[in-house]
């Protein structure tokens, strides 16, 4: 396939298919372009993505005006779609690899969104949300950092501390809520960079010329830095639109389980003050951690009225935070057992005698060239887990709209690292879980009857209700049974900016003095409830309770009845030996090496998998952790046919096209719901079975 044919200007005179794809849904009011008319027209896709068509100019019996002409042109100016309609196997690799092209179009898509997600949050029925969701991402971005700043300070020689942690933090939430383009992924400091930092160490501390610390790390980062460019560059996060539920839930139970065994870790550290810390420490992180925990689960109760439930989940683990740090100070028995505190240093200075500026070019040529590797691991973990983030903050429960980019996000975290490495800083990255757990607290909720008609992805799309329908259920009979379903989400940037704006208030002085109050158990009982949260709803853990689980109590409209047992246990037993791959190598001295095996879960799962299961099983097993066209714009277009199960999905792709091809307004309001791949390939897999 030569390069014009995968470029961006494909002639809407092409095949049939061709032409279908290169046919936008028209916007409200305007009439819908007839292909024919297109081709003869010489109607094309120009480079900037956006339809150019050429009219005839039109005879003065029919009595149309230029000024009616150009209106029309005008209009149709504004349909702008995926650069390339056709499938993803069908494009070149000239196309794929063309440089800055997912960069420009992620932009390009964003900024006509750009004003109204900084105005979105101050709507009145949406600033109560953004409120709730910043003041909850504040304290579980921020406590889990200091957290894992406690681990890192202990075991790199006190290379980072609280400052450090926090201006990392500071410096990714300002700079990714103002210039990125998809601004519901949190990006701060994960246990993961924790572990590649620590054992980064642990390999230098045994080499006898061993170089300084800080120094090798700013190297690491600048390479980092430069492979997250070219990455970025030339397209390469077009490949995250692979990952589906077994690769992201496998992910988020290997990180879920590094939460609580460094909760663990943490109070092991306590005993070697005495007994008596040590286990007054246990008891405050399990009543912490359980106090959170049921706090957190009160809106699924049915006592009092729903507001005040879900106000008590918004802010529960602000609530424990504030407790908690005052419990270990009351007078007697209590604050006479000698437990350990948060350790912070001087406000806006590092933790240790130095310049915020590392001295990276004193580092001896031999050892800027062994950082090299080191940051290509670095990358290769970023690559993963920013872009495994950023798919779950958009995952299909969510009902997100506007559209995301992963190419130009991912360069901002370049620029993000290479700054980090200069600093001396933990280099920050996507969170999980706090970036999901963003998106939920930014989802607005309903109350709808049980037998409501929910999305593919389960939530409530309130446009597609007949005024009034749930009122009329009401007067026609009882009230019927109730659930709680997401009904929209409120996309914007204010919660992620003033988190930032938080978080660089709390490195004054009267902060960090409120933060040396906080135990060091405390922080073991956080680690304890967000690794828990991970754990809890993670779907490997739900398949194997299935497995467990009596079949005479198991409801017979259960999914997964629809697969035998050997199969899933085929499925689930292959995502349990990467989890325990991935953990095991952690534990070692090449723990630096863990990235590797995380990154190979991608095309495990497109080559191999699909020729151990077939199309059906893998419907019910799994499913693209995100697959609306607003995530997919940013990676390549719609999803394409399982790997070897091309014809299944054949008569499906004209409509995936399409609906990728509707154009985007500026009012989110007016964007219609968009059929997703998964949603069809499912109701086919239902009609067979």
């Amino acid at each position: 396939m030569d390069e014009t044919r995968s470029g961006p200007t494909l002639s809407a005179a092409s095949s049939g298919t061709a032409t279908r794809s290169a046919s936008p849904l028209p916007a409200e009011n305007d009439t819908p372009p007839k292909a024919s008319n297109r081709s003869k027209q010489g109607g094309r896709l120009g480079d900037d993505g956006v339809v150019n068509e050429v009219e005839k100019q039109p005879s003065e019996g029919r009595g149309r005006t230029p000024g009616t002409r150009d209106h029309g042109q005008q209009q149709r100016k504004r349909l702008s779609f995926s650069p390339d309609r056709r499938p993803w196997p069908e494009r070149s690799t000239v196309y794929q690899f063309r440089p800055f092209r997912g960069m420009i179009t992620d932009v390009r898509k964003r900024l006509p969104f750009y004003l109204s997600d900084w105005t979105e949050a101050f709507r009145p029925r949406n600033w109560e949300r953004t409120m709730g969701a910043t003041i909850r991402i504040y304290f579980l971005n921020l406590f889990p950092a200091l957290a894992y700043t406690i681990d890192m300070n202990l075991r790199t020689g006190g290379s980072y501390g609280v400052n450090e942690t926090l201006l990392a933090s500071v410096l990714a939430a300002l700079v990714f809520s103002v210039l990125s383009v998809q601004p519901l992924t949190i990006v701060g400091v994960t246990g993961l960079i924790n572990l590649f930092n620590y054992t980064t160490y642990d390999i230098l501390e045994r080499q006898p010329d061993a170089p300084n610390f800080l120094q090798f790390q700013a190297w690491a980062l600048i390479w980092s830095a430069i492979t997250h460019w070219i990455i970025a560059v030339f397209n390469i996060s077009d490949y995250t639109r692979f990952i589906t539920d077994m690769t992201s839930e496998t992910f988020g139970l290997y990180v879920g389980v590094i939460y609580i065994q460094k909760g663990v870790e943490l109070l092991v550290y306590e005993f070697d003050a005495s007994d008596q810390a040590g286990w007054f420490s246990v008891v405050v992180a399990i009543l912490f951690a359980l106090s959170v925990y049921l706090l957190e689960r009160t809106a699924t109760l049915s006592f009092g009225p729903f507001w005040l439930r879900k106000c008590v989940t918004d802010y529960a683990f602000a609530a424990g935070i504030v407790f908690y740090t005052g419990f270990v100070h009351i007078p007697g028995h209590i604050k006479e057992t000698g437990i350990d505190f948060l350790q912070v240093t001087r406000a806006f200075h590092p933790s240790t005698d130095r310049s915020w500026v590392i001295r990276f070019w004193d580092l001896p040529v031999k050892w800027i060239f062994v950082a090299l590797p080191f940051g290509c691991l670095i990358t290769l973990l970023f690559y993963f887990d920013n872009n495994v983030s950023s798919v779950m903050a958009q995952s299909r429960g969510f009902p997100v709209k506007r559209p995301a980019g992963f190419h130009w996000d991912f360069f901002l975290l370049g620029c993000v690292t290479f700054v980090a490495g200069i600093l001396g800083l933990p280099a920050p990255n996507g969170l999980v879980p706090q970036a999901p757990v963003h998106t939920e607290a930014l989802c607005v909720v309903k109350m709808v009857p049980e037998d409501t008609k929910l999305t593919e992805g389960g939530f409530y799309d309130e446009e597609e209700e007949e005024d009034g329908a749930i009122e009329k259920r009401w007067e026609e009979k009882a009230p019927p049974k109730m659930k709680v379903v997401r009904i929209r989400l409120v996309e914007q940037r204010i919660s992620h900016f003033v988190m930032g704006l938080l978080t660089l208030g709390t490195m004054t002085g009267p902060l960090l003095v409120t933060l040396s109050l906080m135990s060091r158990a405390m922080f073991a009982g956080i680690f304890i409830v967000v690794g828990w949260g991970s754990v809890q709803g993670n779907g490997i853990v739900h398949k194997t309770l299935f497995l467990l689980r009596d079949h005479h109590l198991t409801p017979r409209d259960h999914a997964l009845l629809q697969v035998r047992p050997k199969t899933i246990w085929l499925f689930v037993g292959i995502q349990w030996l990467f989890f325990t791959a991935i953990v095991a190598i952690s534990e070692t001295i090449a723990g630096i090496g863990f990235p590797v095996i995380i990154t190979l879960l991608i095309p495990f799962r497109y080559y191999w998998v699909p020729r151990w299961f077939s199309l059906q099983e893998l419907s019910v097993l799994d499913a693209p952790t995100a697959d609306s066209a607003a995530t997919l714009v940013s990676l390549g277009g719609p999803l394409q046919p399982e790997h070897g199960h091309s014809d299944f999905f054949h008569k499906h792709r004209d409509d995936e096209e399409a609906s990728l091809s509707e154009p985007m307004h500026q009012d989110d309001r007016t964007l219609r719901k968009r059929t997703t791949p998964s949603a069809s390939s499912k109701d086919e897999v239902m009609t067979r079975l």
